[in-house]
């Protein structure tokens, strides 16, 4: 990779060329797969590829879950997945969902397993144990960075909403990573969309920066409320993740058709309070 790369820029030239905030989330489950791919030894890959292929053409980025891979010792799987992103659909970011969180040397080592061994363009990170647990991921010039903020699961609030210096500390998180921590110019943010005011309050605080957005579809976060409370000016500046209700949209061998026409819906629907 040109070490010329960056992450928020090619999401930024994806936001713009596929006209899409959507971001397909890649969380595969054998068990809900069709009947046909049950036997297959590269079951994984085939359903996610397939997958892939179909929605390319509406979304801006893609965002495979390591434990739904990991856990059916399936990293291999994962490897060729996301080679096979950046050969048949260049200039589509994949952001590897690993939400590491350690410090030092073992974080470095994270690193290297995020960008040098599976080649993702960005990766989640936990920002519990601070800076230095962050460090290690900007040493990869270009590389995205996107730090857990406001999340959207309800367990959440019992620490991200811990009031500490005046405010709660979801909104420290932010602050911290707008002006302190983003010296490459690669960090965006998790906020989920079950939590469209805190969205709306990060978006103050960081600007222009990437919101990673979970939780429309299957989590039922409001797509309108949303993309209001997340836009930047130009009408950009989200990955709006789908996962469950685009990958399995279809049970059958149209599995991948019914994908595609989730995704296609699902981006009409953002761009439609853009």
């Amino acid at each position: 990779m040109s070490t010329s790369y960056s992450f928020v820029r090619s999401l930024n030239d994806a936001w713009q060329r596929t006209g899409s905030l959507l971001c397909v989330g890649l969380d595969p489950e054998p068990a809900r797969f069709p009947a046909a791919l049950a036997n297959r030894a590269d079951k994984i890959f085939e359903f996610c590829r397939d997958i892939v292929d179909a929605t390319a053409p509406y979304a801006s980025a893609f965002k495979p879950q390591i434990a739904y891979f990991a856990a059916h010792r399936a990293e291999d799987q994962l490897e060729a997945l996301i080679a096979h992103i950046h050969e048949c659909h260049p200039g589509l970011p994949v952001i590897l969902d690993a939400k590491r969180g350690d410090i030092g040397s073992t974080a470095e080592q994270y690193a290297r397993e995020a960008f040098d061994r599976y080649r993702a363009d960005a990766v989640t990170v936990n920002p519990y144990m601070g800076f230095d647990s962050i460090q290690p991921y900007l040493a990869h010039t270009g590389k995205g960075v996107i730090v857990l903020c406001r999340t959207s699961n309800p367990g959440g609030s019992d620490l991200q909403f811990l009031e500490t210096g005046g405010r709660p500390l979801y909104q420290v998180v932010a602050s911290l990573a707008a002006e302190k921590w983003n010296a490459s110019g690669e960090l965006s943010l998790v906020v989920g969309a079950t939590f469209p005011k805190e969205i709306e309050v990060v978006r103050g605080i960081v600007g222009d920066m990437p919101l990673l957005i979970p939780g429309v579809g299957a989590q039922g976060g409001d797509v309108q409320a949303t993309v209001e409370a997340g836009r930047t000016r130009a009408g950009s500046g989200m990955m709006i993740n789908s996962s469950r209700a685009i990958l399995y949209a279809g049970k059958d061998e149209d599995f991948a058709r019914a994908a595609a026409q989730a995704a296609l819906e699902t981006r009409e629907k953002i761009n439609a309070y853009r």
